[in-house]
């Protein structure tokens, strides 16, 4: 795939998105959370170049959407979907989901959306579903205490390339391995000729690890994984709710989790916390001890009896007088105490095991003095050990949890993957399952229908756009082939009919179920959707609509139109031949088209053919109150609200003239009669 073909990618965005790891893959399959992994692409972003990529492989040429009201009709139904998403992934993923006149990409959305029906939307899997986020990198990793070094330039770049975790030294010799294990904890020799070689310090012959960096650098699997440990919990958790199919090892990876830290490091382990805890408290620990042992001995002192009295003596001692000689006369056996319980308290604060146990006694001297102070060097030696045994004994633990954890890398981001997929797919299924949609038949060829028309058939469609909850809302079944006029009353219903085709419309196109009970459409190239104009047009927006409407004749073949009352944008004697010459060229050009209209019946008069109109018929006026017949009726002209309102005012002038009758013993009151004859010599103007 050339990248740069994508709709939207130049060079740069190029560049950018082959630093992925298999950049085509993720594009195909419009996986936006690893899009948005490469420098400087936005989630949203990601979304239209996943956009772009699925119209290049499916020769869309695009601009199904033909006018602002049926992208506005796109945009709702739409966020409809994406209200019903958990995970701002789901949410970008659905917008690479679009409406397409490819067969091939919609068969492709209907498979995915057929196996999103069989997704159960539980409510535990849901609140599951809450933590769940694409994983993130682990960033800059850096490690100090280590490097690797090469006698090789090639070998240089080769590591700085391959661990940039590390640094990387060149040496010339086996002393300049020397020089470096002085200043690292550890030293990696990259070059075989080193092996063999004595070296004071930890110095490793590794020829092979560069091929090998997660031993050599654990902290890179350790930190991915530290990163996302709580994203890939949360997937764990979804896949355990929903019974999700997974080749990675749930317990193991929740095992490998359970180990580590935050911060990276390992967690869990008695030992390794034993000895942070001893280098962490250790200057603590020693002033405490001095503080046992000096109490200690003042005690001694205070009860000693010797030459002097004890207050006296300790009055002496602390002015330093004679101490040494003092003490190692008189007091030998206290002091020999103290010092021993010093020593005690420093090995049982830190927990010290025995090797640990005989450089830390160091920590204090046999030699009288008072007040008793700990050695320095002792002490220092005392943390180079118990610090140098946590870095192996950390060393030892990163390694072996990073090789249990580094093999599960991929299957960690199948498993986020998954659960991300799972959100659109539920977020499907809760849609059809809110609105009571089917996955719609298609008409995909002429052929197909054996010569006749075919636009579309919905039985039971439900307007998902209404804000009426769906309970309220009357089915509405309806069908046209070729181009129809549809009348009807004010307020029955007929913009909303214009909604449910269009976003049956939609829907289907994208793939996705549709709110009906069934329905059955051909495969249009584009949607024109003309909304109600809000008064007259002047003369240039006049002419762009009709220039609009030309294009459209000329090249209009496989398109749906849907207008709604076109007529208001001129006078209506005027918008009525106009509206009788676009039909004739749509019909002529094998359209599909749907035209609101309270004009049918002037422009069926002028039209060169005979025009279908249908009409959402009043059944009558209630208490005031329209009741209309939503669903369409076929080749019939509705009555409006005026004559509707007129044939009620003279039923009811009627019946009154009777009771005046009836009430005038038999003669018709001559002002009775009047006013029914006026309201039939309306209702004669309706036929």
């Amino acid at each position: 795939m050339d990248l740069e073909s994508i709709p939207g990618v130049g060079e740069k965005t190029a560049r950018a998105l082959s630093d992925l790891d298999d950049p085509e893959q993720a594009l195909r399959a419009g996986d936006v959370a690893t899009i948005a992994t490469a420098p400087g692409i936005s989630q949203g972003r990601a979304a239209r170049i996943a956009r772009g990529a699925i119209r290049d492989e499916h020769d869309d040429p695009g601009g199904f959407l033909a006018t602002s009201r049926a992208r506005e009709i796109y945009r709702e139904v739409l966020g409809l979907l994406k209200d019903r998403t958990v995970t701002n992934y789901a949410a970008a993923r659905l917008e690479t989901i679009y409406p397409s006149p490819c067969r091939s990409r919609i068969e492709e959305v209907r498979e995915f959306a057929c196996d999103a029906l069989e997704r159960d939307p539980d409510p535990d899997v849901l609140e599951a579903l809450d933590g769940v986020e694409p994983l993130r990198e682990s960033g800059d990793v850096r490690v100090r205490e280590r490097c690797l070094a090469t006698m090789d330039a090639e070998r240089y770049s080769e590591a700085r390339e391959a661990i940039p975790e590390l640094s990387v030294e060149v040496v010339e010799d086996a002393q300049g391995l020397a020089e470096l294990a002085r200043g690292y904890s550890t030293v990696i020799a990259l070059d075989e000729s080193f092996t063999g070689v004595t070296i004071d310090g930890d110095v490793q012959v590794r020829p092979d690890a560069l091929e090998t960096p997660a031993e050599v650098v654990p902290e890179r699997p350790l930190a991915f994984f530290a990163r996302n440990r709580n994203r890939l919990r949360a997937a764990i958790a979804v896949h355990r709710v929903a019974d999700l199919e997974t080749d990675c090892d749930l317990d193991a990876l929740e095992d490998g989790l359970s180990r580590l830290e935050d911060d990276g490091t390992v967690a869990g382990d008695e030992e390794l916390d034993r000895l942070t805890t001893a280098v962490d408290d250790l200057d603590v620990a020693a002033g405490a001890a001095e503080s046992v042992a000096n109490d200690h001995l003042r005690e001694a002192i205070r009860e000693e009896d010797v030459t002097i009295e004890g207050a006296d003596l300790l009055s002496l001692v602390e002015r330093g007088a004679g101490v040494d000689s003092l003490l190692s006369r008189e007091l030998a056996d206290e002091y020999a105490a103290a010092v021993e319980a010093a020593r005690e308290h420093l090995i049982d604060a830190l927990d010290l095991d025995t090797g640990e146990a005989e450089i830390a006694r160091r920590a204090f001297s046999d030699e009288p003095t008072f007040p008793v102070e700990r050695d320095e060097d002792a002490v220092s030696r005392l943390r180079e050990e118990l610090t140098a045994a946590k870095e192996r004994r950390a060393g030892r633990l990163k390694r072996d949890l990073a090789a249990d954890l580094a093999d599960q890398r991929a299957d960690a981001r199948d498993l986020v993957h998954a659960a991300l997929e799972l959100d659109v797919e539920l977020a499907i299924a809760r849609f059809a399952d809110e609105f009571e949609c089917e996955l719609p038949t298609f008409v995909w060829d002429a052929a197909e229908t054996a010569g006749t028309a075919t636009g579309f058939t919905i039985e039971g469609g439900c307007s998902p756009l209404l804000p009426e909850p769906l309970e309220e809302i009357d089915p509405v079944d309806y069908e046209v082939s070729g181009v129809a006029l549809l009348s009807g009353v004010n307020s029955g219903g007929k913009t909303s009919l214009l909604d449910l085709v269009a976003s049956v419309v939609v829907l289907a196109h994208m793939g996705l179920p549709v709110p009906a009970e069934d329905a059955e459409l051909r495969r249009f190239d584009d949607l024109h959707y003309h909304a109600k104009t809000q008064g007259t047009l002047d003369a240039g927006a006049f002419e762009s609509t009709v220039r609009e409407f030309a294009d459209l004749a000329q090249g209009g073949e496989g398109s749906l139109v849907l207008v709604d009352e076109l007529e208001s944008i001129t006078e209506p004697g005027a918008s009525a031949k106009i509206i009788a010459g676009i039909l004739e060229a749509l019909a002529e050009n094998d359209a599909t088209a749907v035209f609101v209209s309270h004009l049918a019946d002037e422009i069926r008069e002028m039209a060169n053919y005979e025009v279908t109109v249908d009409g959402i018929e009043a059944v009558g006026l209630v208490e005031g109150e329209l009741e209309v017949n939503r669903s369409p009726v076929k080749d019939h002209l509705a009555r409006s609200t005026p004559e509707l309102i007129v044939e009620k005012l003279a039923t009811e002038a009627g019946t009154d003239a009777g009771e005046a009758t009836r009430t005038n013993g038999g003669e018709p009151a001559a002002d009775a009669q009047a006013e029914p004859l006026f309201y039939d010599r309306l209702l004669e103007k309706f036929d």
